[in-house]
């Protein structure tokens, strides 16, 4: 692990975030104060301040070297996700058919829901077929998914 900190927003509580060796591989939500040993680094400084900014409504999109790690399927599903502009949602089924694969939204959703870099990549805007929020994984839950689509309506 080359470092890892952690910001505290009012609504979400705290963020851990991790570097490992090729970017940010993980950003997640707790509710309590971490207990971790915290380790500077320049991509997970940068990264804090992005959030920072993106929580302010400064930032639209972020600019980080991302460690993304999972199956081909997952990292294509992720990598779909960082596409979604800011304030927009899509649903499974319209992610699953950028992917080429129309039939797939679920394994889409279980790939959203095992992101581990939350908000940057951002698996909270995409929402059901119906327009229903559906699963954030963090402990927050859909109060989380439905505060960030808030932000970013808010500041679009």
């Amino acid at each position: 692990m080359k470092g890892i900190d952690y910001i505290k927003n009012d609504f979400i509580g705290y963020l851990i975030i991790t570097e490992e060796e090729d970017g940010i591989s993980s950003i997640k939500q707790c509710n309590e104060k971490p207990k971790i040993e915290i380790k500077k680094s320049l991509e997970v400084e940068k990264c804090k301040k992005q959030l920072e900014e993106y929580f302010s409504g400064k930032r639209k999109s972020f600019d980080l070297k991302l460690d993304m790690r999972g199956t081909e399927f997952r990292k294509k599903a992720w990598n779909e996700l960082l596409k979604i502009l800011y304030g927009e949602t899509i649903t499974y089924g319209e992610q699953a058919r950028r992917l080429g694969n129309p039939k797939s939204s679920r394994a889409v959703g279980q790939a959203n829901g095992d992101n581990k870099i939350l908000i940057v990549v951002p698996c909270h805007r995409v929402i059901g077929k119906n327009g229903k929020m559906t699963g954030f994984s963090s402990e927050g839950g859909i109060k989380i998914k439905e505060y960030l689509l808030e932000l970013e309506k808010n500041n679009k």
